[in-house]
């Protein structure tokens, strides 16, 4: 049997105040006190304090209903930041869906076949391994002694191509010798990870990258997927210990393009738009002002903030394994975001990842005034 984390600290700490409460997406749509961070915690409290979480675990009419609240998260992080006592709710979660999967209770059924495409063709869409570069755009010419290696990702690879596209011309305008690890490159384990089936991220896939991104000799990897650079920036390190290389967000290494002039944004873009802070870019990390540098300097465009933004964005509901569980739900939570954007009359929603991307734009499939959302790769190219 694996140990339970040891939560007794966070435990004891949680006043109960409910401040999380108020903040999370997934509870403001169950509206279940067992789905809110702090009815996970009293949940637990109860049992964990009476030495049988385990006996009350294994109690299958508990489990079922304790393990869907543990997935009745979007891992947005909202919670973590709100929290009077600082408790790390979310990262709290992912450890006891590990241990839940461990222990052989979780994940939910919709998530487990993630783990068996990953083992079988190293990314969670199950798409053939050769098919992994089909979006190289044919002008795009691959460096043989690169600056920076591109690590793409499971979702710009296969399913947002759009955005992979722009990255590399973008890089490629502004004259960066740059290269990929095409089938090399196998999925960073974000999702698997936010499931709980961690034992092939840490075992095989962190490993397994990061050697073969240090066979390519390079000082700097970016990547254009919030998921990635949070889990790159994040849990590798605490995994593998410091990485040999720095690691940036496309946003973070294009501004630092455009503050040494190496690029110019020429072309105007014309519309009022508004940014949407992804999760893991943001609260995760702490990215937030890079992306607004860029698209403030874009001629033409009239920025405007939602009034929940940076540190307080309201999460698309897209991440942590919800939008695959809870797909409905997960739509509704992008529908409301998309109306916080409308709200500012914005023609646009521009955003840094391609999980956001696609959740938002169901969102506004299923309201009346919905608008657009592009990513902010995208619309740099659009101005070079």
């Amino acid at each position: 049997m694996t140990k339970i984390p040891d939560i007794e600290e966070d435990l004891l700490a949680c006043i109960q105040c409910g401040y999380c409460n108020a903040v999370c997406p997934t509870y403001e749509e169950f509206k279940w006190e067992s789905a809110s961070p702090r009815g996970k915690i009293y949940f637990l409290k109860r049992f964990y304090f009476l030495n049988i979480i385990e006996k009350f675990i294994k109690n299958h009419e508990y489990k079922q209903g304790f393990v869907k609240s543990l997935y009745i998260c979007a891992g947005c992080g909202a919670c973590n930041k709100i929290c009077p006592v600082r408790i790390e709710l979310s990262h709290r979660w992912e450890e006891l869906k590990e241990w839940l999967f461990f222990e052989g209770y979780a994940p939910m059924e919709n998530h487990k076949p993630l783990l068996e495409r990953v083992r079988g063709v190293k990314n969670p869409y199950n798409e053939p391994i050769p098919n992994r570069t089909n979006w190289v755009p044919e002008d795009v010419k691959l460096s043989t002694n690169p600056e920076i290696l591109y690590f793409v990702g499971c979702t710009e690879s296969y399913r947002r191509q759009e955005i992979a596209s722009a990255t590399a011309r973008i890089l490629q305008k502004a004259d960066v010798e740059f290269t990929i690890l095409g089938t090399f490159e196998q999925c960073c384990g974000s999702p698997l990870l936010r499931t709980g089936q961690t034992d092939i991220v840490k075992e095989v896939l962190m490993p397994q990258n990061i050697e073969n991104m240090k066979k390519v000799g390079i000082e700097t990897v970016v990547t254009a997927c919030s998921g990635c650079f949070q889990t790159l920036t994040n849990d590798y390190p605490r995994v593998l210990g410091p990485l040999p290389f720095e690691v940036l967000h496309i946003s973070q290494y294009i501004k630092r393009l455009l503050d040494e002039e190496k690029i110019q944004f020429e072309k105007e873009f014309e519309k009022k738009v508004t940014y949407h802070d992804p999760c893991h870019l943001g609260r995760h990390v702490g990215v937030f002002e890079e992306p607004r540098r860029l698209l403030t300097a874009v001629p033409g465009v009239e920025f405007v903030e939602m009034p929940r933004n940076r540190m307080g964005s309201r999460c698309c509901g897209a991440g942590g394994g919800f939008k695959i569980a809870f797909n409905d739900k997960a739509t509704v939570i992008a529908s409301k975001r998309v109306k916080e954007a409308v709200d500012t009359e914005a023609e646009c929603i521009i955003t840094t990842c391609p999980f956001c991307k696609t959740n938002l734009t169901h969102g506004a499939e299923i309201m009346e005034n919905g608008i657009p959302t592009y990513d902010l790769m995208e619309l740099v190219l659009k101005v070079l």
